[in-house]
């Protein structure tokens, strides 16, 4: 039993890092951001974003139950719809278009610092996917335990999109576009396997309920 609570909540963590893409949202946090931003002005952002996906973490967690039972959503359903977002999702990470698209500047009169909550803290960090995913994987748990699991994974990837986004502007100068690219292109092979499993599964699911399988 606990190894089959540890390999969910690694499955957990893998599935959070890879839809969060930290390294990805650094470099498109950098290219909204003032090209000359100091150390002490990101430090500063990445702590916002970080506060603001946390929140809007347990909101979703604590929450998502009532806008399904709202709605009358059957968790199958939302599987299916979540996988489909998530495929798409995976689909633009791996052509690059999602990058490309957000790192469009506009101008924008609010100041740097502003610009931690939205849009980087939501919905570029936190967007439909973690939104549909923590839902889903609620409604995968069972006990107390399970529900722990499931906010010490995201938690950690928290604390990982922080010190990422951190230290940003040194990542870039590491990796550089192209290797930035790489690794987004990378997480979103992972997001695809992980949208496929919820698509299959929930039509599976939904099959033995409407059809009587």
């Amino acid at each position: 039993m606990d190894s089959l609570v540890l390999a969910t909540f690694l499955q957990q963590t893998i599935t959070f890092f890879a839809i969060l893409d930290p390294i990805g949202i650094s470099a498109i946090a950098l290219s909204i951001l003032d090209t000359n931003i100091t150390k002490t002005q990101i430090s500063t952002i990445a702590f916002k974003a970080t506060i603001t996906i946390l929140i809007a973490f347990f909101i979703v967690l604590i929450s998502g139950d009532l806008v399904l039972k709202l709605f009358s959503i059957d968790e199958n359903s939302l599987k299916v719809m979540g996988g489909i977002i998530l495929l798409l999702m995976a689909i633009s990470m791996v052509n690059g278009k999602a990058t490309e698209s957000k790192n469009k500047k506009e101008p924008n009169s609010k100041n740097d610092e502003e610009l931690a909550v939205i849009p980087i803290g939501i919905p570029i960090a936190f967007g439909t996917g973690l939104f549909t995913t923590i839902i889903i994987f609620k409604h995968q748990a069972q006990t107390t335990l399970d529900l722990f699991s499931i906010s010490l994974a995201f938690c950690i990837n928290a604390f990982i999109f922080y010190l990422i986004l951190k230290n940003s502007i040194y990542i870039k100068k590491y990796f550089g576009q192209t290797g930035q690219n790489i690794i987004t292109k990378l997480m979103g092979l992972i997001v695809g396997a992980i949208a496929v499993q919820f698509i299959v599964g929930g039509i599976v699911n939904l099959s033995k309920v409407y059809l009587n399988v």
